[in-house]
Formats: structure tokens, C-alpha cells, sequence
């Protein structure tokens, strides 16, 4: 998964802010990133699992407990000036009610927590990345937000093609700004909580093998390191190869 350049960014001592990284995909990416070398922030509104994650990862790790959907609280979060940012923080497809029987509060603050959140993280964090000489973020999609089929939380769904569409905009700030916008698309993850779910269906409604962690974080950091990919969406798609969406 590469650009058509062939320079890299050098992930050891850069700093790397994580949203929604207490559990789950995001903890995996934190965990990642940190093997990697960086300096990571772990940013949730779950402080147990903050905390558990950044334990998992030693002094390298600190947590910042931040609502997302609060600008004041990103606001303070970005301040931090990382040179790596993974838009992570989501969720709420299986979270009933949704559109239209949830109040207009209810969906509004999906919309905020999936698509606006990381809007605002983005733009908070591009001019410390300039005058750090360049930097990557990472948004993590769904494939929720592909295609035309029908979809439990259309909140969730809208605010997912929402973030891919986002991305694909954003191709010219390596011009620029010299930052890097590129986002990952994956299926069903096998993290801890998906294999207890796909453990309790029946065997027939199971499909492919979920997506690896591993997939998730490797294609993660390949983006933070290709300097030649900006505006980039990959799919990693159940029992499929990763492809390019554009």
C-alpha cells in the first residue's frame, strides 16, 4: 500500500494523539504506533480502559479523558501539538434508537462524535504540523459507510461516508500544509468484543473471517510512513485482500 513517492516519516519520537483508544481498535493502534517508536496520547471519555491501555504500553503512553463531541475539551486535547493524528474515536451502529425514532439530540451527537469530531480534530491540528515540517493523520471508516445497501443507524452510516468523503478532499493540504490525510475502510474487526459477537451468531450468519487487528494497525502505520499517499482510502474487506478505493 504505497504512493507513487518512495520517502517515508520516521515514526520514532514523533508524537501521536489516539482518539478512542481505551479499548479495541484504537487501543491496538496506540499499542502499535508505540512499538513503532512514538510518543502516543490516549484520548477517551473511558477512563478505566485509558488507563488500562496506557498501562499496557509503559511511559510512552499518557491518557487524556476528552468528550469528542466537546470542542473545548478537543481543543485542549490537540494542544498537545502531535505530529501523528488517528481519528479513531466512533461507534453507535448498534446502539437503538436510531433515525428517525431517536430524538434529534440522540442523532445529532452521532453525527458529532463520528464526523464533526475528527472535522475539528483535523483542522486544530494542521498549522503544528506545518510548522513542524509535515505530519499524518489517519481516519479510521467502515465500511458502513460504502455503498448503497441498508444500514441499522443511518447516523452512523452517513457520518461514515461522511469521514471517507472528507478524506479524499483533504489530498491537497500535502501541497500545502505538508500533512498527509489518508483513512483506513475495515469490515467486522476481530477485536476482543466482535469475536464474542460473531461467537454467539450462527454458524451460518457468521461470513468470512473477521478483519485481523493486525491488518488495521499495519495499514494504519504504512500511512503515517508513506510520504507519497495523501487523500488515500484502502478497504479492508472480510476474507479479501486490502484494495484501494480510489
Amino acid at each position: 500500500m504505497r504512493g507513487d513517492n518512495l520517502q517515508t516519516m520516521d515514526i520514532y519520537g514523533k508524537r501521536a494523539v489516539v482518539t478512542g483508544a481505551a479499548v479495541g481498535i484504537g487501543r491496538a493502534i496506540a499499542q502499535r504506533l508505540a512499538a513503532e517508536g512514538a510518543e502516543v496520547v490516549i484520548a477517551d471519555l473511558d477512563a478505566a480502559g485509558g488507563v488500562e491501555t496506557c498501562t499496557s504500553i509503559g511511559p510512552a503512553a499518557r491518557f487524556v479523558q476528552v468528550d469528542m463531541r466537546d470542542d473545548v475539551a478537543v481543543a485542549q486535547l490537540m494542544s498537545c501539538q502531535p505530529h501523528i493524528l488517528v481519528n479513531n474515536a466512533g461507534g453507535g451502529p448498534s446502539l437503538a434508537p436510531c433515525f428517525p425514532e431517536a430524538s434529534v439530540e440522540r442523532w445529532s451527537a452521532a453525527l458529532d462524535l463520528n464526523l464533526r469530531a475528527p472535522m475539528l480534530a483535523t483542522q486544530l491540528a494542521l498549522d503544528a504540523m506545518q510548522q513542524a515540517g509535515g505530519g499524518a493523520i489517519v481516519n479510521i471508516g467502515s465500511t458502513a459507510g460504502l455503498g448503497f445497501d441498508e444500514h441499522s443507524s443511518p447516523e452512523y452510516s452517513v457520518a461514515k461516508a461522511g469521514l471517507i468523503r472528507f478524506t479524499a478532499t483533504l489530498a491537497p493540504l500535502a501541497t500545502t500544509h505538508r500533512v498527509r490525510v489518508n483513512c483506513v475502510v475495515p469490515d467486522w474487526v476481530a477485536t476482543e468484543r466482535g469475536i464474542q459477537e460473531r461467537a454467539i451468531l450462527p454458524a451460518a450468519e457468521r461470513g468470512a473471517e473477521q478483519v485481523p487487528l493486525e491488518a488495521v494497525t499495519d495499514a494504519v502505520v504504512r500511512f503515517v510512513r508513506d510520504d507519497g499517499a495523501a487523500g488515500r482510502v484502502v478497504l479492508l474487506d472480510q476474507g479479501q485482500p486490502e484494495r484501494w478505493l480510489n
